[in-house]
């Protein structure tokens, strides 16, 4: 199935997953040990799913795109990351930023910046961990904008951002100056008063195109708004942000299952005796994705409140996607036994990036400090 927008023309349903899988196969695999190892950043692979429509599911076809909702930004995300959790990720970071754009009241970004990031032409990142976290009560915002004629002033630092460089479009969220008030808006990397700043690696994500954010009176303008106040934008958003990033765990959990299957080929006679058997794995794989499916069928593209019902079951929903990828990625390993210590090794490399998925915002436990702060 097609869905035609304007000039542009995506792909949708089956019909996309089967080209993104071929396209995983031809163009990604031949490069995930380079992006796990070597930090290779996948910029040409971005923008070729994009071509696809990978980032255009949840965006309306007003705005150039596919408007079919979270499920296809869902399988998307699932599809890639089955392969490399680091670049499926990505995948996430960009429909993140056209999730943004989508479900704020700025015509502006909607139809000059929206339709690039929904077809990949602009790649873009999230930058919405702090205030997330302060927003749940974790930490203090790490911005603040100084109101000034046409816009605000921003200054402050974000210590790590993704799928961002020269040009790349995120999100940020800053505290007012002089006021209880907070505003979210985009920005752009190569502009005056933004240093990126490359300060760490990472024992997986390293090809995440991932910098320390400096703003130094940083100039945006009232145009580049998403939402002021934005209390209310973070809440209308928030379901579609966590639920997407279900992909990722289920793509890694996924892959972790053939790992296993294979290891039985020669090992089924003593793998016979560890916990989660693939038979398990796979039959809490199916009921995750199944329910992660109808809550976004429910959220479709956006742009409403669900209730506190199906907010809670997504935040559900994202927690046991954390937990199952743990427990599949160890199984992996003690399937595998001591070959799974070789450096290279892809039961390694899914170890590592289960982790991210239990760690990446909002983490395991600041889902869980949501489901409290809900009851």
């Amino acid at each position: 199935m097609n869905a035609s927008v304007g000039n542009a023309e995506f792909l949708t349903g089956t019909d996309l997953v089967s080209h993104l899988q071929v396209a995983v196969k031809e163009r990604l695999r031949p490069m995930t040990a380079a992006i796990d190892r070597l930090g290779v950043y996948p910029k040409d692979f971005l923008r070729y799913i994009g071509s696809l429509g990978a980032y255009a599911q949840a965006v309306d076809p007003n705005f150039g795109g596919a408007g079919q909702g979270l499920l296809g930004t869902l399988r998307v995300i699932e599809t890639v990351a089955h392969e490399c959790g680091s670049t499926g990720f990505l995948v996430w970071c960009q429909n993140a930023c056209a999730w943004y754009i989508q479900n704020s009241d700025n015509p502006f970004l909607k139809q000059t910046v929206l339709p690039g990031v929904a077809r990949g032409k602009y790649l873009a990142g999230t930058g919405l961990s702090n205030p997330m976290k302060h927003f749940a009560g974790i930490e203090k915002i790490n911005i603040v904008a100084q109101p000034c004629q046409g816009g605000y002033v921003l200054n402050g630092m974000l210590p790590w951002v993704s799928n961002i460089g020269e040009g790349h479009y995120f999100a940020v969220a800053a505290n007012l100056v002089g006021s209880n008030n907070y505003l979210m808006a985009i920005v752009r990397g190569g502009q005056t008063g933004l240093i990126l700043r490359k300060d760490a690696h990472f024992i997986a994500l390293e090809g995440t195109a991932t910098f320390k954010c400096v703003f130094r009176n940083y100039f945006v303008s009232s145009d580049w708004v998403l939402s002021i106040p934005c209390t209310r934008y973070i809440e209308l958003i928030k379901p579609g942000f966590i639920l997407s990033q279900v992909g990722i765990g289920l793509g890694i959990t996924g892959s972790c299952i053939e790992l296993i299957h294979r290891e039985n080929y020669r090992k089924s006679h003593v793998n016979s005796f560890l916990h989660d058997q693939v038979n398990e794995l796979e039959r809490e794989l199916d009921e995750l994705r199944h329910h992660s499916y109808q809550l976004a069928e429910i959220i479709g593209c956006g742009q409403k409140f669900v209730s506190k019902e199906i907010v809670k079951e997504v935040i559900t929903c994202r927690i046991k996607t954390s937990e199952l990828a743990l427990r599949a990625a160890q199984s992996a390993m003690l399937h595998a036994g001591a070959i799974a210590y070789l450096e290279n090794s892809p039961h390694y490399r899914k170890l590592r990036e289960a982790y991210f998925v239990a760690i990446v915002t909002p983490a395991l436990k600041h889902l869980r400090k949501m489901l409290v702060s809900l009851d």
